[in-house]
Protein backbone atom coordinates (compact mmCIF):
# COMPACT_ATOMS: atom_id res chain seq x y z
CA UNK A 1 0.00 0.00 0.00
CA UNK A 2 2.87 2.23 0.50
CA UNK A 3 3.77 2.03 -3.01
CA UNK A 4 0.06 2.64 -4.06
CA UNK A 5 1.15 6.24 -4.78
CA UNK A 6 3.76 7.61 -7.09
CA UNK A 7 4.25 4.55 -9.67
CA UNK A 8 5.78 6.73 -12.52
CA UNK A 9 8.73 8.37 -13.12
CA UNK A 10 9.51 11.27 -15.22
CA UNK A 11 11.56 9.19 -17.63
CA UNK A 12 8.79 6.46 -17.59
CA UNK A 13 6.68 8.64 -18.41
CA UNK A 14 8.42 10.30 -21.25
CA UNK A 15 8.81 6.86 -22.93
CA UNK A 16 5.40 5.57 -22.29
CA UNK A 17 3.75 3.29 -24.66
CA UNK A 18 0.20 3.85 -25.73
CA UNK A 19 -2.42 2.88 -23.50
CA UNK A 20 -3.19 3.58 -19.59
CA UNK A 21 -0.18 3.99 -17.36
CA UNK A 22 -1.39 4.46 -13.24
CA UNK A 23 0.70 6.47 -11.20
CA UNK A 24 -1.74 5.44 -8.21
CA UNK A 25 -3.87 7.10 -5.81
CA UNK A 26 -6.34 7.54 -9.25
CA UNK A 27 -3.88 8.91 -10.97
CA UNK A 28 -3.49 7.84 -14.64
CA UNK A 29 -1.61 8.83 -17.93
CA UNK A 30 -2.94 8.18 -20.85
CA UNK A 31 -0.91 8.15 -23.92
CA UNK A 32 -2.79 8.09 -27.37
CA UNK A 33 -1.48 6.68 -31.19
CA UNK A 34 -1.27 9.89 -32.46
CA UNK A 35 1.66 10.71 -30.08
CA UNK A 36 -0.99 12.93 -27.28
CA UNK A 37 -1.32 12.28 -23.76
CA UNK A 38 -3.52 13.27 -21.23
CA UNK A 39 -3.61 12.89 -17.17
CA UNK A 40 -6.92 11.75 -15.74
CA UNK A 41 -8.04 11.52 -12.36
CA UNK A 42 -10.21 9.10 -11.00
CA UNK A 43 -12.22 9.36 -7.96
CA UNK A 44 -15.47 7.72 -6.23
CA UNK A 45 -18.31 10.76 -5.02
CA UNK A 46 -21.53 9.53 -3.65
CA UNK A 47 -20.93 6.19 -5.00
CA UNK A 48 -19.95 7.31 -8.64
CA UNK A 49 -16.72 6.90 -10.07
CA UNK A 50 -16.02 10.43 -11.96
CA UNK A 51 -12.86 10.76 -14.79
CA UNK A 52 -11.58 14.57 -14.51
CA UNK A 53 -9.06 15.84 -17.02
CA UNK A 54 -6.10 17.01 -15.52
CA UNK A 55 -4.43 18.68 -18.59
CA UNK A 56 -2.42 17.53 -21.69
CA UNK A 57 1.39 16.10 -20.70
CA UNK A 58 4.05 17.42 -21.53
CA UNK A 59 2.36 20.82 -20.35
CA UNK A 60 1.23 19.58 -17.72
CA UNK A 61 4.65 17.35 -15.89
CA UNK A 62 4.26 14.20 -13.66
CA UNK A 63 5.07 16.63 -10.73
CA UNK A 64 1.99 19.23 -11.38
CA UNK A 65 -0.59 16.42 -12.24
CA UNK A 66 0.39 14.89 -8.99
CA UNK A 67 0.16 17.93 -7.07
CA UNK A 68 -3.17 18.75 -8.86
CA UNK A 69 -4.25 15.28 -8.48
CA UNK A 70 -3.82 16.08 -4.44
CA UNK A 71 -6.37 19.13 -4.14
CA UNK A 72 -8.93 17.01 -6.15
CA UNK A 73 -8.88 14.07 -4.22
CA UNK A 74 -8.88 16.74 -1.07
CA UNK A 75 -12.03 17.95 -2.35
CA UNK A 76 -13.43 13.95 -3.04
CA UNK A 77 -13.03 13.49 0.62
CA UNK A 78 -15.27 16.32 1.83
CA UNK A 79 -18.08 14.89 -0.35
CA UNK A 80 -18.09 17.29 -2.98
CA UNK A 81 -17.95 16.35 -6.73
CA UNK A 82 -14.82 17.66 -7.79
CA UNK A 83 -15.51 18.36 -11.53
CA UNK A 84 -18.82 20.09 -10.81
CA UNK A 85 -16.89 21.87 -8.27
CA UNK A 86 -14.46 22.89 -11.05
CA UNK A 87 -17.13 24.53 -13.00
CA UNK A 88 -18.24 26.03 -10.40
CA UNK A 89 -14.68 27.34 -9.40
CA UNK A 90 -15.07 28.71 -13.20
CA UNK A 91 -18.52 30.14 -13.32
CA UNK A 92 -16.75 32.18 -10.31
CA UNK A 93 -13.69 33.63 -11.54
CA UNK A 94 -15.83 34.11 -15.18
CA UNK A 95 -18.56 36.30 -13.18
CA UNK A 96 -15.99 38.49 -11.61
CA UNK A 97 -14.77 39.71 -15.36
CA UNK A 98 -17.73 40.47 -16.42
CA UNK A 99 -18.19 43.93 -15.02
CA UNK A 100 -21.26 45.41 -14.98
CA UNK A 101 -19.94 48.61 -17.12
CA UNK A 102 -18.50 46.33 -19.86
CA UNK A 103 -21.93 44.36 -20.25
CA UNK A 104 -23.99 47.20 -20.31
CA UNK A 105 -21.46 48.62 -22.93
CA UNK A 106 -22.19 45.43 -25.18
CA UNK A 107 -25.53 46.34 -24.77
CA UNK A 108 -25.74 49.29 -26.02
CA UNK A 109 -23.34 48.25 -28.88
CA UNK A 110 -25.89 44.90 -30.07
CA UNK A 111 -28.82 47.69 -29.77
CA UNK A 112 -27.26 50.46 -32.11
CA UNK A 113 -29.25 49.45 -35.01
CA UNK A 114 -32.42 49.60 -32.99
CA UNK A 115 -31.84 53.43 -31.88
CA UNK A 116 -32.49 56.43 -33.63
CA UNK A 117 -29.27 57.63 -35.72
CA UNK A 118 -27.19 54.21 -34.42
CA UNK A 119 -27.15 55.54 -30.72
CA UNK A 120 -24.70 58.60 -32.00
CA UNK A 121 -26.37 60.94 -29.66
CA UNK A 122 -26.11 58.68 -27.19
CA UNK A 123 -29.64 59.38 -25.07
CA UNK A 124 -29.63 55.68 -24.94
CA UNK A 125 -26.91 55.26 -22.47
CA UNK A 126 -26.26 58.38 -20.87
CA UNK A 127 -29.09 57.29 -18.39
CA UNK A 128 -26.63 54.46 -17.33
CA UNK A 129 -24.03 56.20 -17.96
CA UNK A 130 -24.39 59.30 -15.55
CA UNK A 131 -26.62 57.73 -12.84
CA UNK A 132 -25.91 53.87 -12.56
CA UNK A 133 -22.61 53.19 -13.90
CA UNK A 134 -20.01 55.62 -11.47
CA UNK A 135 -21.37 53.70 -8.37
CA UNK A 136 -21.98 49.89 -10.09
CA UNK A 137 -19.69 49.64 -13.40
CA UNK A 138 -17.47 48.10 -11.61
CA UNK A 139 -19.48 45.12 -10.01
CA UNK A 140 -19.85 41.70 -11.36
CA UNK A 141 -23.13 41.98 -13.23
CA UNK A 142 -24.15 38.49 -11.04
CA UNK A 143 -23.65 40.46 -7.67
CA UNK A 144 -25.99 42.78 -8.31
CA UNK A 145 -29.12 43.18 -6.49
CA UNK A 146 -32.45 44.93 -5.43
CA UNK A 147 -30.48 46.48 -2.93
CA UNK A 148 -27.49 47.53 -4.98
CA UNK A 149 -30.07 49.13 -7.19
CA UNK A 150 -32.51 50.75 -4.99
CA UNK A 151 -29.28 52.30 -3.44
CA UNK A 152 -27.65 53.31 -6.84
CA UNK A 153 -30.97 55.38 -7.78
CA UNK A 154 -32.69 56.49 -4.38
CA UNK A 155 -31.07 59.92 -4.62
CA UNK A 156 -32.88 60.72 -8.21
CA UNK A 157 -36.61 58.53 -7.95
CA UNK A 158 -38.20 61.41 -6.56
CA UNK A 159 -36.62 64.30 -7.81
CA UNK A 160 -35.48 63.30 -11.35
CA UNK A 161 -38.07 60.58 -12.03
CA UNK A 162 -38.49 60.55 -15.21
CA UNK A 163 -34.48 60.14 -15.96
CA UNK A 164 -34.66 57.43 -13.47
CA UNK A 165 -37.45 55.23 -14.97
CA UNK A 166 -35.34 55.55 -18.02
CA UNK A 167 -32.22 54.47 -15.83
CA UNK A 168 -34.15 51.57 -14.28
CA UNK A 169 -35.31 50.37 -17.66
CA UNK A 170 -31.93 50.71 -19.70
CA UNK A 171 -30.36 48.44 -16.45
CA UNK A 172 -33.36 45.83 -16.73
CA UNK A 173 -32.35 45.52 -20.75
CA UNK A 174 -28.84 45.07 -19.37
CA UNK A 175 -29.35 42.36 -16.96
CA UNK A 176 -31.39 40.72 -19.21
CA UNK A 177 -28.51 40.67 -22.01
CA UNK A 178 -26.38 39.58 -19.36
CA UNK A 179 -28.52 36.38 -19.03
CA UNK A 180 -28.51 35.98 -22.92
CA UNK A 181 -24.68 35.84 -22.22
CA UNK A 182 -24.99 33.01 -20.20
CA UNK A 183 -24.12 34.87 -17.29
CA UNK A 184 -26.43 34.18 -13.61
CA UNK A 185 -28.29 36.89 -12.70
CA UNK A 186 -31.33 37.93 -11.28
CA UNK A 187 -33.81 38.87 -14.03
CA UNK A 188 -35.82 40.05 -11.52
CA UNK A 189 -33.66 42.58 -9.51
CA UNK A 190 -35.04 45.91 -11.07
CA UNK A 191 -38.63 44.85 -10.42
CA UNK A 192 -37.48 44.39 -6.60
CA UNK A 193 -35.91 47.77 -6.63
CA UNK A 194 -38.91 48.87 -7.62
CA UNK A 195 -40.92 47.61 -4.88
CA UNK A 196 -38.01 48.92 -2.72
CA UNK A 197 -38.13 52.49 -3.79
CA UNK A 198 -42.03 52.62 -3.79
CA UNK A 199 -43.88 54.98 -6.12
CA UNK A 200 -42.63 58.09 -7.87
CA UNK A 201 -44.06 61.18 -5.95
CA UNK A 202 -42.47 63.22 -9.22
CA UNK A 203 -45.59 64.33 -11.55
CA UNK A 204 -44.12 64.15 -15.60
CA UNK A 205 -44.96 67.43 -17.15
CA UNK A 206 -45.64 68.14 -20.26
CA UNK A 207 -43.28 70.18 -22.49
CA UNK A 208 -44.28 73.65 -22.54
CA UNK A 209 -46.14 74.35 -25.30
CA UNK A 210 -47.47 77.73 -27.33
CA UNK A 211 -51.01 78.50 -27.57
CA UNK A 212 -51.54 78.24 -31.22
CA UNK A 213 -53.26 81.59 -31.45
CA UNK A 214 -49.91 83.35 -30.19
CA UNK A 215 -47.79 81.40 -33.04
CA UNK A 216 -48.38 83.74 -35.60
CA UNK A 217 -46.83 86.43 -33.61
CA UNK A 218 -43.64 84.77 -32.51
CA UNK A 219 -43.10 83.31 -36.39
CA UNK A 220 -43.36 86.43 -37.88
CA UNK A 221 -40.83 87.61 -35.37
CA UNK A 222 -37.96 84.93 -36.62
CA UNK A 223 -37.01 87.49 -39.46
CA UNK A 224 -33.10 87.76 -38.85
CA UNK A 225 -32.21 85.91 -41.53
CA UNK A 226 -30.29 83.42 -39.00
CA UNK A 227 -29.74 79.74 -39.57
CA UNK A 228 -31.46 79.32 -35.77
CA UNK A 229 -34.55 81.13 -36.78
CA UNK A 230 -35.41 79.73 -39.93
CA UNK A 231 -34.80 75.94 -38.82
CA UNK A 232 -37.25 77.00 -35.89
CA UNK A 233 -39.65 78.80 -38.74
CA UNK A 234 -39.20 75.35 -40.71
CA UNK A 235 -40.14 73.10 -37.10
CA UNK A 236 -42.75 75.34 -37.28
CA UNK A 237 -44.22 75.10 -40.30
CA UNK A 238 -44.02 71.48 -40.80
CA UNK A 239 -44.70 70.08 -36.89
CA UNK A 240 -41.79 67.53 -36.91
CA UNK A 241 -39.36 66.95 -33.98
CA UNK A 242 -36.19 68.55 -33.73
CA UNK A 243 -34.18 65.68 -34.47
CA UNK A 244 -35.00 64.91 -38.36
CA UNK A 245 -35.53 69.06 -39.12
CA UNK A 246 -31.68 69.36 -37.50
CA UNK A 247 -30.37 66.27 -39.92
CA UNK A 248 -32.45 67.25 -42.98
CA UNK A 249 -30.28 66.55 -46.16
CA UNK A 250 -31.23 67.94 -49.06
CA UNK A 251 -31.45 65.08 -51.09
CA UNK A 252 -34.64 64.47 -49.12
CA UNK A 253 -36.63 67.06 -50.56
CA UNK A 254 -38.16 66.31 -54.12
CA UNK A 255 -40.46 68.89 -55.08
CA UNK A 256 -42.61 69.84 -52.49
CA UNK A 257 -42.71 66.72 -50.59
CA UNK A 258 -39.60 65.92 -47.83
CA UNK A 259 -38.99 62.44 -47.02
CA UNK A 260 -37.78 61.71 -43.58
CA UNK A 261 -35.73 58.09 -43.72
CA UNK A 262 -37.77 55.81 -40.80
CA UNK A 263 -34.41 55.15 -39.14
CA UNK A 264 -34.44 59.08 -37.93
CA UNK A 265 -38.71 58.86 -36.61
CA UNK A 266 -39.41 58.30 -33.18
CA UNK A 267 -43.30 56.83 -32.09
CA UNK A 268 -43.38 55.11 -35.18
CA UNK A 269 -43.47 51.55 -34.17
CA UNK A 270 -44.92 48.99 -35.87
CA UNK A 271 -43.83 50.28 -39.05
CA UNK A 272 -40.59 50.91 -40.71
CA UNK A 273 -41.88 53.15 -43.77
CA UNK A 274 -40.22 56.61 -44.49
CA UNK A 275 -42.19 59.27 -43.53
CA UNK A 276 -43.83 61.65 -45.78
CA UNK A 277 -43.96 65.90 -44.53
CA UNK A 278 -45.87 67.87 -47.22
CA UNK A 279 -44.08 71.39 -47.66
CA UNK A 280 -46.67 74.44 -48.10
CA UNK A 281 -45.77 77.47 -50.03
CA UNK A 282 -43.89 79.08 -46.98
CA UNK A 283 -41.99 75.55 -45.95
CA UNK A 284 -40.34 75.73 -49.25
CA UNK A 285 -39.96 79.71 -49.23
CA UNK A 286 -37.89 79.25 -46.25
CA UNK A 287 -35.75 76.13 -47.28
CA UNK A 288 -35.15 78.01 -50.28
CA UNK A 289 -33.78 81.09 -47.64
CA UNK A 290 -31.59 78.56 -45.81
CA UNK A 291 -30.25 76.88 -48.75
CA UNK A 292 -27.44 79.38 -48.62
CA UNK A 293 -26.43 78.24 -45.13
CA UNK A 294 -26.43 74.58 -46.68
CA UNK A 295 -22.83 72.89 -46.24
CA UNK A 296 -22.23 68.96 -46.65
CA UNK A 297 -25.74 68.12 -47.96
CA UNK A 298 -27.30 69.35 -44.57
CA UNK A 299 -29.82 72.35 -44.61
CA UNK A 300 -29.02 73.63 -41.16
CA UNK A 301 -25.36 72.97 -40.10
CA UNK A 302 -23.06 73.59 -37.24
CA UNK A 303 -20.63 76.49 -36.89
CA UNK A 304 -17.75 74.18 -37.40
CA UNK A 305 -19.06 70.85 -37.71
CA UNK A 306 -21.82 68.17 -38.02
CA UNK A 307 -25.64 70.07 -37.63
CA UNK A 308 -26.85 72.26 -35.05
CA UNK A 309 -26.97 71.40 -31.36
CA UNK A 310 -30.41 70.09 -30.09
CA UNK A 311 -30.09 73.32 -27.69
CA UNK A 312 -29.60 75.92 -30.69
CA UNK A 313 -33.22 76.43 -30.92
CA UNK A 314 -34.18 76.15 -27.25
CA UNK A 315 -31.85 78.90 -26.42
CA UNK A 316 -33.24 81.26 -28.91
CA UNK A 317 -36.58 80.83 -27.06
CA UNK A 318 -34.55 81.15 -23.40
CA UNK A 319 -33.16 84.87 -24.70
CA UNK A 320 -36.56 85.96 -25.65
CA UNK A 321 -37.61 85.24 -22.16
CA UNK A 322 -40.19 82.34 -23.39
CA UNK A 323 -40.61 79.24 -21.13
CA UNK A 324 -42.24 77.30 -23.80
CA UNK A 325 -40.20 74.75 -25.83
CA UNK A 326 -39.76 74.07 -29.52
CA UNK A 327 -40.92 70.72 -29.59
CA UNK A 328 -44.28 71.65 -28.08
CA UNK A 329 -45.16 73.80 -31.34
CA UNK A 330 -46.00 69.83 -32.24
CA UNK A 331 -48.93 70.23 -28.93
CA UNK A 332 -49.29 73.84 -31.15
CA UNK A 333 -50.52 72.24 -34.19
CA UNK A 334 -52.71 69.70 -33.11
CA UNK A 335 -54.37 71.99 -30.67
CA UNK A 336 -55.10 74.35 -34.32
CA UNK A 337 -56.06 71.31 -35.76
CA UNK A 338 -58.75 70.19 -33.01
CA UNK A 339 -59.98 73.63 -32.51
CA UNK A 340 -59.89 75.38 -35.63
CA UNK A 341 -60.91 72.79 -38.28
CA UNK A 342 -62.57 69.62 -39.10
CA UNK A 343 -59.41 67.83 -39.73
CA UNK A 344 -60.24 63.96 -39.10
CA UNK A 345 -58.04 62.56 -36.16
CA UNK A 346 -55.97 60.04 -38.19
CA UNK A 347 -54.77 62.77 -40.27
CA UNK A 348 -53.95 64.85 -37.77
CA UNK A 349 -51.78 62.11 -35.79
CA UNK A 350 -50.45 61.55 -39.19
CA UNK A 351 -49.24 65.17 -39.80
CA UNK A 352 -47.20 64.45 -36.30
CA UNK A 353 -45.82 61.04 -37.45
CA UNK A 354 -48.41 58.77 -35.00
CA UNK A 355 -48.82 55.34 -36.69
CA UNK A 356 -52.85 55.28 -35.51
CA UNK A 357 -55.19 52.20 -35.05
CA UNK A 358 -54.24 48.68 -34.75
CA UNK A 359 -51.40 46.37 -36.32
CA UNK A 360 -54.68 44.56 -38.39
CA UNK A 361 -56.01 47.83 -38.99
CA UNK A 362 -52.47 49.29 -40.49
CA UNK A 363 -51.88 46.42 -43.06
CA UNK A 364 -54.83 47.60 -44.66
CA UNK A 365 -54.93 50.47 -44.38
CA UNK A 366 -51.96 51.66 -46.74
CA UNK A 367 -52.27 55.97 -47.10
CA UNK A 368 -50.48 58.39 -45.76
CA UNK A 369 -53.10 60.57 -46.31
CA UNK A 370 -50.41 62.56 -48.29
CA UNK A 371 -52.74 65.06 -50.36
CA UNK A 372 -55.25 65.58 -47.00
CA UNK A 373 -52.33 66.48 -45.20
CA UNK A 374 -50.71 68.93 -47.88
CA UNK A 375 -53.80 70.65 -47.57
CA UNK A 376 -53.68 71.14 -44.01
CA UNK A 377 -50.36 72.20 -43.84
CA UNK A 378 -50.70 74.63 -46.74
CA UNK A 379 -53.55 76.35 -44.28
CA UNK A 380 -51.31 75.95 -41.12
CA UNK A 381 -48.19 77.65 -43.18
CA UNK A 382 -50.91 80.45 -44.22
CA UNK A 383 -52.31 80.96 -40.41
CA UNK A 384 -49.05 81.46 -38.86
CA UNK A 385 -46.97 83.65 -41.72
CA UNK A 386 -50.35 85.69 -42.18
CA UNK A 387 -50.05 89.38 -40.99
CA UNK A 388 -53.25 90.43 -40.80
CA UNK A 389 -53.91 87.26 -38.30
CA UNK A 390 -50.99 88.49 -36.49
CA UNK A 391 -52.92 92.41 -36.40
CA UNK A 392 -56.16 90.73 -35.19
CA UNK A 393 -54.78 88.40 -32.49
CA UNK A 394 -52.94 91.81 -31.03
CA UNK A 395 -55.95 93.33 -31.13
CA UNK A 396 -57.89 90.42 -29.55
CA UNK A 397 -55.33 90.88 -26.77
CA UNK A 398 -56.23 94.08 -25.88
CA UNK A 399 -59.81 93.36 -25.36
CA UNK A 400 -60.86 95.61 -28.44
CA UNK A 401 -62.35 93.05 -30.61
CA UNK A 402 -63.36 89.37 -29.67
CA UNK A 403 -62.12 86.73 -33.06
CA UNK A 404 -63.60 82.91 -33.27
CA UNK A 405 -61.51 81.18 -35.26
Amino acid sequence: MVRALNRLSASGVKAASVGKHADGGGLWLVKREDGGAQWVLRVTTHGRRREMGLGAYPDCSLKEAREVADQWRAVARQGLDPIKERERQRREAARNIHMLGDIALDAFNSRKAELKGDGKAGRWFSPLELHVLPKLGKVPVADIDQKDIRDTLAPIWHTKADTARKAMNRLGIVMRHAAALGLEVDLQATEKAKALLGKQRHTVQNVPAMNWRDVPAFYQSLDGGSITELALRLLILTAVRSYPLRFLHLDQIEGDVWTIPAAAMKGRLGTTSDFRVPLSAEAQSVIAEARKFARDGFLFPGMKRGVISDMTMTALMDRRGLKERPHGFRSSFRDWTAEATNTPQDVAETCLGHVTGGAVERAYRRTDFLEQRRALMERWGSFIANKAQCNVEKMRKSGSETTTY
